[in-house]
């Protein structure tokens, strides 16, 4: 289609302030800007939506984690390398940690169920509070998480890592197996079924930091923001503890975890926690209307 045109009073023809494909690529943009507010607007979560959608995405990531190639070799390379740099960085005590810890049973056998447990429980306790108290928030904080573990699936193909207990030549202590407990899918008869050198990053620092931080951001109880700040740290004494992690893979965890906020706050324009805390207002289709912090 030409160019629409108009005549002068000299009798020269030019452009119309607004041709016909312009007119079309601004309304398609208004219709685009338009889905993109509706998507962006906070919403009451559909529960059975929200339900599937967990329980897709952590299959998935169980199938992707594990399909990784179990790339022995270049992981206890990868655990070497990393334990020399820690060394040199004089910060190698999981060695000394995981001993001292090992000589109390109460204790170590309580960090293996924290381990195992924990690391799951609390993360959906917080996502059901997380809907029932703040539904206006739910959304760009769920997205946090899903794209902190969508990152970190990227960690354990490029890098596999063999955790401390699996490396050779050292003395680390796979208290599971030495204290019969249930729990290390890495361990035991339950080693087929989990990939044993997805060691970086670590997701039980990524989950547990975002839970700590949410909870510290939203609870309105003093002690139990204190409890969400002490979570994460708990849970990085554990890791170590039990043998399952360098402290470097926390420090990856938390890098996935910088991306999962910064991909919420390019999506929902401002950070999780900044968004107006909404109720649903009754018979209006899940629209969510602001109320005070």
């Amino acid at each position: 289609m030409g160019e629409t045109t108009v005549t002068t009073r000299e009798g020269h023809d030019r452009a119309a302030p607004h041709s016909v494909a312009d007119e079309m690529a601004e309304g398609n943009g208004r219709v685009v800007k338009g889905l993109l507010r509706r998507m962006r607007a906070p919403r009451r979560p559909r529960l059975w939506f929200e339900i599937l959608l967990i329980a897709i995405s952590y299959w998935t990531y169980s199938l992707i984690r594990n399909a990784v190639p179990e790339q022995k070799a270049e992981a206890l390379r990868n655990a070497d390398w990393l334990w020399k740099t820690e060394r040199s960085l004089g910060i190698a005590v999981e060695e000394s940690v995981n001993h001292a810890v090992n000589s109390v049973t109460w204790l170590i056998v309580g960090m293996n169920y924290y381990y195992a447990t924990l690391h799951f429980a609390v993360t959906l306790g917080v996502l059901v509070w997380l809907y029932r108290s703040h539904p206006g928030r739910y959304a760009a904080t769920r997205t946090t998480l899903f794209a902190t573990t969508a990152v970190a699936l990227v960690g354990y193909y490029l890098y596999p890592l063999a955790p401390p207990r699996l490396m050779n030549g050292n003395d680390f202590i796979d208290t599971v197996l030495v204290h019969h407990t249930w729990g290390s899918m890495a361990s035991g008869d339950l080693k087929h079924m989990s990939n044993q050198y997805a060691a970086m990053p670590s997701m039980h620092i990524g989950w547990s930091t975002w839970c700590g931080l949410t909870i510290f951001a939203l609870a309105s109880v003093p002690w139990v923001r204190v409890l969400g700040l002490l979570y994460p740290v708990g849970t990085l004494v554990v890791i170590v503890a039990t043998a399952n992690h360098f402290w470097l893979d926390a420090v990856g965890g938390l890098m996935c975890l910088a991306f999962g906020f910064a991909v919420a706050r390019l999506w929902y324009g401002t950070f999780p926690y900044a968004l107006p805390r909404l109720v649903p207002v009754r018979g209006r289709g899940g629209l969510l209307l602001p109320v005070k912090p």
